[in-house]
């Protein structure tokens, strides 16, 4: 019983002692996509337009339960591409690359608000965008030139 116990007391000293190491801490990095490819930024738009008429839930990430602004993209991105996007708008913000207006494509993202992002949607050419746009609302198609989207800040990003 005596070797058990002193067994117990060495591992439990040993692994005390690994917890409070002060050795480099490995932090999580950067994660790094691969570039879409244009079928596959193609397939993200017809996705994306075939999810309107969907129903808008807070915090909803499929076709049955309906969705948010982020759940949609997270769906489609994740159907389409297999890519797990970021959950939240703000974490949006940051994901892929920054692209132009110019440079925009099918199965870009559009991001809203300066400083903090607050909505977010899928490019699906010609100017519009298909999004989850609130409590109430569905899926819907909309354009960037549109009197209330126009006076937003825009980011467009590619993942």
């Amino acid at each position: 019983m005596r070797f058990i116990t002193a067994l117990l007391t060495a591992l439990l000293a040993a692994t005390l002692v690994a917890c409070s190491s002060s050795g480099p801490v490995a932090r999580p990095s950067r994660i790094v996509y691969p570039e879409l490819s244009a079928e596959q930024s193609s397939d993200i738009a017809f996705h994306a337009l075939g999810l309107v008429g969907t129903p808008y839930r807070y915090g909803g990430n499929t076709p049955e339960g309906g969705f948010d602004c982020s759940g949609l993209i997270g769906y489609v991105y994740r159907a389409r591409a297999g890519l797990v996007p970021p959950r939240t708008v703000a974490e949006l913000g940051g994901f892929g690359t920054p692209v132009t207006a110019g440079e925009l494509r099918t199965g870009d993202l559009v991001i809203f608000g300066s400083g903090r992002p607050f909505h977010a949607g899928i490019y699906v050419g010609e100017g519009r965008f298909v999004h989850a746009p609130s409590t109430g609302g569905e899926v819907r198609m909309d354009r960037l030139a549109s009197t209330y989207w126009s006076r937003l800040a825009v980011d467009y990003r590619r993942p």
